[in-house]
């Protein structure tokens, strides 16, 4: 079995590494800036307005993710990994949890932020569960052409919640970038923050 990727053009080193970053390294980086907004909005030192605008990069946040990890990750572990598509299929579930829950939350200072702010962190210990297993059998140079491909699904990826898009390729790498569109252009004209920079920019101001 091997990953679901085009073929590399043909090389003479065997041991040809392309450039980038690999799959699993990206997962954990956004896997702690998950946690760490997730944290934030746990505790209570945050004024109200703040935790708005946490809350909202946290939502844009796992839009993205969950985007990125549908179209690249999930496909290589139902290809490669033992079981892969029985637990693939329970985390296309529990991420479409994350985004209805995501979707209906009214606002920072609603009870049902204890909720999100767990699943969350429950998403974070079942896909690195995912990751560790892929490392075993995909090759390095096919770990750093899946992130390549994820920092590309990301860049369109929609930045809100949208459980009711296609959760599986080919359909959701048609729909997701097109729905992203839309997207920002509501950010840009209500001026959401949807990155980490933009809290850190809001709070220099």
């Amino acid at each position: 079995m091997t990953v679901p990727l085009p073929p590399l053009p043909p090389a003479a080193d065997d041991a040809y590494r392309p450039a980038g970053r690999s799959l699993a390294e990206i997962v954990e980086r956004e896997h702690r800036a998950l946690l760490g907004l997730a944290g934030r909005l746990a505790g209570a030192e945050l004024p109200a307005g703040r935790r708005r605008e946490v809350l909202e990069v946290l939502t844009a946040t796992v839009s993205r993710h969950l985007s990125a990890e549908e179209q690249y990750l999930f496909p290589a572990v139902r290809a490669v990994v033992p079981d892969g598509a029985e637990l693939v299929d329970r985390e296309i579930e529990a991420d479409a949890a994350l985004l209805t829950a995501l979707k209906d939350l009214p606002g920072p200072e609603d009870p049902k932020l204890a909720e999100v702010v767990d699943r969350v962190r429950r998403h974070v210990d079942r896909v690195a569960a995912l990751v560790t297993p892929l490392r075993r059998v995909a090759t390095d140079a096919d770990l750093i052409r899946l992130g390549n491909r994820w920092e590309i699904a990301e860049e369109a990826a929609p930045t809100r919640p949208h459980p009711g898009t296609p959760a599986s390729p080919p359909w959701n790498k048609l729909v997701e970038p097109a729905v992203g569109v839309l997207d920002k252009v509501r950010d840009a004209v209500t001026g959401r923050p949807t990155h980490l920079t933009d809290l850190d920019r809001r709070r220099a101001r």
